[in-house]
Formats: C-alpha cells, sequence, structure tokens
C-alpha cells in the first residue's frame, strides 16, 4: 500500500513537473510574441515615415495613363513628379495616402515579425541556436504569406489615393477625388462589394512571399558577413543600418514587376476595367511599353526602400533588445 502511494505521489510530481515546464515555455513563447509584436510596431512606424514619399513617387509614376503617340507623359521621372506633385498639392502631397498604412502599420509588421519569430522558433533546433540563411529564407516566405492577406487591403486604399491625380489627365479617364482612406474604402464597396478591397491579391502574394524570403535571406547573410560567423549578436547599429538597408534593395529588386502590376490593377476602374487580371496587365504593358514598363517608378522604389528598411530594421532590433 505504501509502496503504492509512494509511486501514486512521485507520478504526481511528474505530471505537476511535466504541466509546470509546459506552462513556463508557454509564457516564454507568448512573451517573445509581445515582444516581436513590439518591436515590429516601432520598426514599421520607422520605416512609414522614412519611406511615404518616395512610395507615392513610385505609384504615381506606375499608374500614369499610357499616352497616345506624339502626347508628352504626365510626368518626365521621378524628379518631375515630386516637382508636379507639391506644386499642385504641397508638400503634403507626398504624405497623401499615409493615413491607411500608417492605421495599419502596427499590425502589419507585427504580423510581419510575430510570424517570422513563431517560424524560427519551429526550425530552430535548440534553444538560442541561430537559423542558417537557408532557413531564414523560409521564415520570410512564411512571414510573407501571413502579411499578404493585410497588405492587399491596405494598399488598394493607398494606391488608389496616390494616383488620382495621375489618372486625372489620362485619355476619357474621369478620376473620383477622394477624401481619404475611409472614402476610398467607401467607394470601392459600394462598386464591387467587401471583395473589392482585395483586388489585386494575386499580385500581392506574389510580390510578398519571394519579396520577404529574399529580403530576410539577405538580412541575416549580411550581419553573419559582417560577424564573421552565425552570432550577431554583438552587432553595432551601423551593421544592422547596412544589412537593412541592403536587404531593403533585394526586396524590391526580385519583384519589382510585380508590383507594378499589382498596382495597375488595383488603380484599374471596377465597372469598366482596362484589365481583366494580373496576366492580361503584364502583357497588355509589355506590349504597349516593352520590359521598360515593368520597371516605371523603380528609382523611387530603391531609393526608398534602402533608408526605409535600414530604418524599420534598426528599429526592431534596438527595441527587440531593449525588452529582452
Amino acid at each position: 500500500m505504501y509502496l503504492f502511494h509512494l509511486i501514486s505521489v512521485k507520478s504526481d510530481d511528474s505530471c505537476f513537473g511535466i504541466s509546470l515546464r509546459a506552462e513556463i515555455h508557454w509564457k516564454l513563447q507568448m512573451g517573445d510574441v509581445a515582444k516581436d509584436l513590439a518591436a515590429g510596431t516601432v520598426g514599421g512606424a520607422a520605416q512609414l515615415v522614412v519611406g511615404h514619399p518616395f512610395d507615392t513617387i513610385k505609384v504615381k509614376l506606375q499608374s500614369q495613363p499610357v499616352q497616345l503617340p506624339g502626347q508628352l507623359p504626365k510626368f518626365s521621372g521621378a524628379i518631375d513628379a515630386v516637382k508636379q506633385t507639391v506644386a499642385a498639392e504641397g508638400a503634403g502631397g507626398l504624405y497623401k495616402g499615409m493615413g491607411a498604412p500608417l492605421a495599419t502599420v502596427a499590425a502589419f509588421n507585427a504580423v510581419l515579425f510575430s510570424v517570422r519569430g513563431q517560424l524560427e522558433s519551429l526550425l530552430r533546433s535548440e534553444p538560442g541556436k541561430p537559423l542558417t540563411i537557408s532557413q531564414q529564407v523560409v521564415c520570410g516566405a512564411g512571414a510573407g504569406v501571413a502579411v499578404g492577406f493585410l497588405a492587399c487591403p491596405t494598399e488598394l486604399l493607398k494606391c488608389r489615393l496616390q494616383a488620382q491625380s495621375a489618372l486625372a489627365t489620362g485619355v476619357g479617364a474621369v478620376a473620383v477625388k477622394y477624401g481619404g482612406p475611409m472614402d476610398v474604402a467607401r467607394h470601392v464597396v459600394s462598386e464591387a462589394g467587401v471583395r473589392g478591397l482585395f483586388k489585386g491579391l494575386v499580385p500581392t502574394l506574389a510580390r510578398e512571399i519571394p519579396g520577404n524570403a529574399a529580403m530576410f535571406g539577405v538580412y541575416e547573410g549580411i550581419k553573419q558577413y559582417l560577424a564573421g560567423g552565425e552570432d550577431t549578436s554583438k552587432l553595432g547599429r551601423g551593421s544592422l543600418i547596412v544589412a537593412g538597408g541592403l536587404a531593403g534593395a533585394s526586396f524590391w529588386s526580385f519583384v519589382y514587376p510585380t508590383d507594378v502590376v499589382k498596382s495597375l490593377i488595383q488603380v484599374d476602374d471596377y465597372k469598366n476595367p482596362r484589365f481583366s487580371g494580373s496576366i492580361d496587365a503584364f502583357r497588355k504593358t509589355l506590349a504597349s511599353e516593352g520590359v521598360k514598363g515593368l520597371y516605371k517608378g523603380f528609382g523611387p522604389a530603391m531609393a526608398r526602400s534602402v533608408p526605409a528598411n535600414a530604418a524599420c530594421f534598426l528599429a526592431y532590433e534596438v527595441t527587440r533588445s531593449s525588452l529582452g
């Protein structure tokens, strides 16, 4: 009887130990998620403030209508787009459409970095062990899937706000003047229902999945190169800025034509669309403008990507480190 009681006590202690370890692991995991959410939010805010004016010019160049033979385009280039925008709308015109991403930047980057963090935990062979570059590529791709569904409606509102002045001058085009992100949302839902907010989802996912895979892979690769090994915990802020900037450049270098197609689809008219889908937009752009048509706005995009992503990754790393 005593032996049975002893075995029972030991069994209870064992179950309690397993339960305690599971609870501690769960709390640590939730703590990591909270830290990634907070750090991702700060990083996203830094990225938006630094990069939005460049993004406005990129979208204006991407979405201006193709001119008839002999006609000059609305904007001759990025500098001309900046000059015309500031002249017509003031400096605030460069930040047009910022309300939509600002409202969701916390969610967007929180999801991006927290999903990446959870995938890192799943792929890590033992606690604290650095991941390989190929594993970071997988984590980036997985995070890209998650953020793609959030990015699509947000960017649709932003693009339609940013592009309306460029679209207004197209032959036969009548641009709707939106009062802000919510006004865009109301127009879209009234014309196409809630599904209309997800117009361009396919090219958005086609951008986010490989783009984030490349970005996080390059970020980790450059950090390891600068650190001289897998342990990158001692890198200074200058190294993080370099790694983040080059990682951002790799994102756009890899997927830019997809982003052009996404912008064309998202600013297209719902009732009388120019394009039947992503493939049609790609083909028509290639036929009318050649390969260079798929790289409209590439200069502003690259000019934005380096400082904006340098700010994002630095803010993320500093905030994440300060949280322990």
